[in-house]
Order: structure tokens, then sequence, then C-alpha cells
């Protein structure tokens, strides 16, 4: 069965998600981890469960969501996914990654692409990509359905959703990835975003100021 396990990391208070299951093989998505004290935490997880990184996944590639793609790639020599559309997004990371403070932000490129309609496997694990553009360019999902467990990224959040006003985002299409993909998940399923804490699908159908539609 799955588990999931996550870490807030940086200053951007990011969620970042270790997923594994009774193999303890796992997958790390999104490590925002900068700092020492960050890379410890995760790094001694993954010890202490006796777990065995196969693949490190970015939902989008926000600098709050790539500060660890380095230590993790490096650290477990594990390939880094991405949406082909946020190679451009990661790229840029490195330019204005010192004007937030991360002056010690370590460049990393992706070994593979990922597209909507493949699946990541790990263990006994399967995740549906989902293509949620809007917030990103390239922002993607990972939906298991066995658990009813969507990885959101920030695309969708408790009573918000992501912001828009950064390139290459857009509130049509952010608002059009959510109704005619996320909402079309069961109600039952948990979202697990970038920020913040946990939400379902049935409650944002109904309450979230953002996008809630009418049932």
């Amino acid at each position: 069965m799955l588990q999931i396990k996550v870490f807030t990391f940086n200053a951007f208070q990011e969620n970042t998600y270790v997923l594994f299951d009774q193999t303890r093989e796992a997958v790390i998505i999104d490590p925002g981890c900068y700092e020492p004290d960050e890379q410890n935490a995760l790094h001694g997880f993954i010890e202490t469960e006796k777990l065995k990184p196969t693949l490190l996944l970015n939902t989008h590639c926000h600098v709050d969501h790539v500060l660890g793609n380095d230590f993790v790639k490096t650290k477990y020599k594990i390939p880094l996914l991405i949406h082909e559309k946020e190679l451009p997004v990661l790229k840029s990371v490195r330019v204005y990654a010192p004007a937030y403070g991360f002056a010690r932000y370590h460049e990393t490129q992706p070994d593979d692409f990922l597209s909507e309609g493949n699946q990541i496997t790990f263990g006994v694990t399967h995740l549906k990509i989902l293509f949620l553009p809007g917030h990103a360019p390239g922002h993607v999902g990972f939906y298991n359905e066995a658990t009813h467990s969507l990885l959101s990224g920030d695309v969708l959040f408790d009573s918000s959703i992501g912001r828009t006003d950064l390139p290459g985002g857009d509130f049509n299409t952010l608002l059009q990835s959510i109704r005619q993909k996320v909402f079309l998940l069961p109600d039952e399923t948990t979202v697990y975003p970038g920020h913040g804490e946990t939400t379902t699908v049935g409650k944002e159908k109904v309450t979230n100021p953002f996008c809630a539609i009418t049932l």
C-alpha cells in the first residue's frame, strides 16, 4: 500500500514528498531541501525506513520545488524527470535563485521527460501523470488510483489555487486544468499540495472560492 511522507522545507514552506510502498522502493517529489539540516532530515528518514529511492520527480520547476534536486540526484544516483515544457523554467532558476537568498543553488538537468498518459511505476505502485498547466507551463500532477491520492503541486490548495502571475502562468488555463481534470477524480481523492495542508477533491469542488463548481 502506498505511503506518503511530507516534509516542509525552505523559506517558501514548500512540501516535499517521499512516496513508498511495502517493497521499500520510493520516489521523491519536489525536493525543496536547501539547508544542510533539511537535507539531513530527508536522508535520515530514507535511511530509517530503509527505503530505496528510484526516481526524482518535479511537478514543476519553480525555485522552491527544485532546490534539492542536485542533492537528491547526486545522493541517490537516480534520474530526474520533468515535463518538457518545464525545461526553460528549470534553466532560469540559476539566474534568479540568488535574488531569493539561494546563492548555493546547484543546477542539475533532467534525464527524461514526463508525458500525460504515461505512468510512473515503483515497487507495486503506479502513478498516472496528469498534465495540469496554468501555474506553470509544464505542470503535472501524479495520481494513485488505488489510494485516491493526488500529488497536485501548486495547482490546487485547501481553499485556494496556484498563482498565475509568474512567467508561463495563465488563470483561465489553470481553472481548466482543475475543472476538467482534477475535479473529474473521485470526491474522496486526497489532494497533497505543494504548500499547506491536504484537502479533498470533493471539498474543493464545493467550497473553493476560486474554482468551485455548481453541483
